[in-house]
């Protein structure tokens, strides 16, 4: 491919246009020179399902929530829009909601064991009375959030009017006559004998509650905790909006969201001798529309597909998807690179996309012999894998993404650098972005184009005479391995991108 970046502005005849990806918003900006605090690095990213609300976490264990507010200002049928003149289609604008502390740093005294408060996942349930419902994970306990409007209310009168009681007198008088009364064999008085201070009834006050102010609240409904050995890497919640799984590295475990105390093991990859292990799971997700299927991806870079209804153990597998490698190209770091970081269902199910170190593949459920794409990410690190592998860069873990529609998906990079491309039929949309303001300034380059093999590309790089935390690809643009965008999610109705770049949100339209 020359001149990649021409290229993939150009759409083949019939195909869709390349988007134009333009800058919205940023949250918790850095400016030059800031240190940043290591709480304060983004380490989660979801849109709920109606895409009007937006999650994050960091490694503080707190979780801040945003809400879209530019359909808000205008609430209307079409018809009224159109005697506006106002542009139906507006991108999505977002604001500060609420925050709060979601986990904190903990201690296992049986297995002297420190458990960090980094929010790992977080997942949004459905929402009822007009409270928003998440589920959020550090590596060991999820927790469910319901986050509500609460009216705080005050008593703000006293019982008595302060100008009758004066002093010390008593606020109430004794008054009750002296002379003798008649006392019924219960203890009650047949006399009516008493009074009240002078001024009669306007002498009291009765409080008055009152509404100062509406404040969001966010409250933990339950914890589901006690039931992971190794790290949690997943969660996803069902179809049935009733059940969640959550997955680490040998387990996935299948809970009830009204039910704390129990779940059950749907899946253990753990050998009885632990010398035989060979894979680990690293992420698993629920099929969006059958409640009874989900999938798996391990470390040796395959998917999985179960069908609960097999049997309550799923040892065995519906369908498995992985991609043979060539003769004569295992390496030291095959197993490495191959390992899958993240794995996405599409909206309707049918398509299911993965990300591993270098590359991001699309798969069709209904066909296992292969991905129907593979998308080029960082095939120009294949000469530097031994520099990446003694830095611990290998090990980066990516997320992926895909469009509402369908006809795209993105994954991140190396120097806050995001990828999108197209994946429908003919499409050779591959386009690069950098999370700042000007998010095109990187355009020299540019990723490559889908393919259906790992075989050497044309875009091969040299190594870079820089230090280990850096490389250079074939058009010379210099990548920071020390910055990285391993967070992103795409809403789930526009074509709108949030991303995490260290500590700030960016988020782009097109």
């Amino acid at each position: 491919m020359n001149n990649g970046g021409a290229e993939a502005a150009v759409a083949p005849v019939g195909g869709p246009q390349p988007l134009e990806w333009k800058f919205s918003q940023v949250f918790g900006e850095r400016t030059a020179g800031e240190e940043i605090q290591d709480v304060d690095i983004i380490s989660a990213i979801e849109f709920n399902r109606t895409g009007d609300h937006l999650a994050t976490g960091d490694r503080g264990g707190r979780v801040v929530l945003f809400e879209r507010t530019d359909t808000q200002d205008h609430v209307g049928h079409r018809r009224d829009l159109e005697k506006m003149d106002y542009p139906i289609n507006r991108h999505p604008l977002f604001r500060y909601k609420t925050e709060f502390q979601s986990h904190e740093p903990e201690f296992d005294y049986l297995k002297s064991l420190e458990i960090e408060e980094k929010i790992n996942k977080i997942r949004w349930c459905q929402s009822a009375y007009g409270a928003l419902s998440l589920l959020s994970t550090n590596d060991k306990t999820i927790k469910f959030w319901k986050v509500q409007e609460k009216q705080v209310k005050k008593v703000c009168d006293l019982n008595v009017d302060s100008t009758k009681a004066m002093g010390n007198d008593p606020i109430v008088g004794s008054s009750i006559s002296t002379s003798s009364k008649q006392y019924m064999a219960n203890g009650g008085c047949t006399s009516n004998d008493f009074s009240l201070l002078s001024g009669g009834l306007p002498s009291l006050r009765l409080p008055m509650v009152t509404t100062l102010e509406t404040n969001l609240m966010a409250r933990c409904r339950r914890i589901y905790s006690h039931a992971h050995d190794y790290h949690i890497n997943s969660i996803s919640n069902n179809s049935d909006g009733e059940t969640f799984i959550s997955a680490d590295d040998l387990r996935i475990n299948l809970w009830n969201l009204e039910i704390s105390n129990q779940s059950f093991n749907i899946v253990d990859v753990k050998p009885a001798n632990m010398e035989d292990l060979t894979e680990v799971i690293t992420s698993a997700e629920f099929h969006p529309i059958h409640c009874n299927m989900l999938a798996y991806s391990s470390s040796k870079g395959s998917i999985r597909l179960i069908d609960m209804r097999q049997s309550a153990l799923c040892d065995t597998h519906s369908k498995l998807f992985e991609e043979q490698e060539a003769p004569g190209s295992r390496s030291f770091f095959t197993d490495i690179i191959a390992s899958i970081s993240d794995i996405k269902f599409a909206k309707d199910g049918r398509h299911i996309l993965s990300r591993d170190y270098l590359t991001l593949k699309l798969w069709d459920i209904n066909m296992d012999s292969g991905p129907v794409a593979t998308f080029q990410v960082h095939e120009y690190l294949r000469p530097k894998l031994c520099d990446l592998y003694e830095n611990d860069s290998i090990f980066d873990k990516f997320e992926c993404c895909l469009s509402g529609d369908g006809l795209r998906v993105a994954t991140g990079s190396y120097s806050n650098l995001f990828r999108v491309f197209g994946c429908s039929e003919g499409s050779k949309e591959a386009t690069t972005l950098e999370a700042n303001k000007n998010p095109m300034r990187r355009q020299g380059l540019t990723a490559s184009r889908p393919s259906r093999s790992l075989g050497s590309p044309s875009g091969v790089v040299r190594r870079g005479k820089g230090a280990d935390n850096s490389a250079v690809d074939a058009n010379g643009n210099t990548f920071d391995f020390t910055t990285k965008l391993l967070h992103l999610a795409w809403h789930p109705t526009e074509n709108s991108i949030a991303c995490a770049a260290s500590n700030s949100l960016y988020m782009y339209y097109a």
